[in-house]
């Protein structure tokens, strides 16, 4: 891909795709099947190269597994909205996948949010229209709801147990082709990006698995067929740098919009990353857990600057429950929890500190 010197590298582009670009995807799609017919000349693979086959092959069992026990859960979704800028309703398409058999589906809130009118495409074929049962801007979620028989649906696999290099396919509708898969490995863990509503979400999943608009809400899943991550966003014009919500933060937000249709947040009013104590440090204090926050920043007149919290703290614990991840104190972090006095445990250089805090209603929330 040639880089233009006007374009913005690190422009996000969020996976919806656009109704009318069905016909240029096309017309790529066709020009990608030219191929030179001096190629044709057999490759005798070498004997020294017996067990890169064989490792190929595993490679491809894998993926091939992966995909028979997720693509039946995975649909295609058609959406309606109604522009602010527009004076008619706009088309567009996403995907997502069925979370439970009667027939809740997790996709993204930038697929859904504002429509008008939704309808599902199952794997297996039939149009069904879809209710919206809750939409979370700031995480990028939402889930909608169908009434139809006997539907296949996906597990969620544990996030946290993740690890670099692992293997990672994409399944989900991109450019209105139904059904593609993609593969690659996952390239970073931990990574922090803007929802639309301008919320910094975390625990984020960086892969090279190949997205394209209409991907938005696909599963990522690994080689067991469990669903790791939600597909939402592309970094253009990079090249293998794409990104998925990870499932344990799928999992949290599913429940709260299946029981409440919205999420009511508290806020302390940091960004972290998630990084190692030192050793030292965990002895000394005789910590729980080996991981704990960095405090990367403070928001103005949050409820962290007025308990006192600096840039370059390490966050550790909350209401005496250790916290070893971003994903930990968002889990604390509830509606429950405005308003309520709380004691934030975190580590300051070598000192080990209880700063009282009062966690704020999310003002996105009011």
């Amino acid at each position: 891909m040639v880089s233009f010197p006007n374009e913005e590298v690190e422009t996000v582009d969020f996976l919806l795709s656009d109704a009318n670009s069905e016909a240029s995807a096309q017309t790529s799609a066709e020009a990608d099947f030219r191929w030179n017919a001096s190629s044709r000349e057999a490759a005798t693979v070498p004997t020294s190269a017996g067990n890169d086959a064989k490792l190929l092959d595993e490679y491809s069992r894998a993926v091939v597994s992966a995909v028979e026990r997720v693509a039946p859960a995975v649909v295609n979704i058609a959406v309606q909205q109604q522009s602010k800028n527009q004076p008619r309703e706009i088309a567009g398409n996403g995907s997502g996948f069925v979370i439970t058999p009667d027939g809740f589906i997790l996709t993204n809130s930038h697929v859904v949010h504002g429509a008008t009118r939704i309808v599902v495409n199952l794997s297996g074929g039939g149009d069904y229209p879809a209710q919206l049962i809750g939409d979370d801007p700031e995480t990028d979620l939402a889930v909608i709801r169908i009434d139809a028989p006997q539907l296949v649906h996906v597990r969620l696999a544990d996030s946290e147990s993740l690890r670099v290099g692992q293997l990672a396919i994409a399944i989900g509708n991109p450019f209105g082709f139904q059904a593609s898969v993609t593969a690659g490995v996952i390239s970073a863990l931990g990574r922090s990006m803007y929802s639309q509503s301008g919320r910094l979400i975390d625990n984020i999943i960086q892969t090279d698995a190949a997205l394209n608009p209409g991907n938005s809400g696909g599963p990522l899943v690994n080689s067991a067929g469990e669903v790791i991550g939600v597909n939402t966003a592309m970094i253009r014009p990079a090249q293998g740098i794409c990104f998925a919500i990870a499932s344990n933060t799928a999992r949290l937000v599913a429940g709260w919009l299946i029981r409440d249709g919205r999420i009511r947040r508290s806020y302390i009013g940091v960004a972290g990353q998630n990084v190692p104590l030192h050793r030292r440090v965990i002895r000394f204090y005789d910590l729980p857990l080996e991981t704990g926050v960095l405090v990367v920043s403070i928001e103005k007149n949050s409820p962290a600057e007025r308990a006192g919290l600096r840039e370059g703290d390490l966050i550790v614990g909350f209401n005496d429950q250790p916290i070893g991840s971003v994903h930990d104190l968002h889990k604390i972090l509830v509606g429950e929890q405005i308003g309520l006095s709380a004691s934030l445990t975190v580590i300051r250089h070598t000192e080990k500190l209880e700063l009282p805090i009062l966690p704020a209603e999310s003002r996105t929330e009011k």
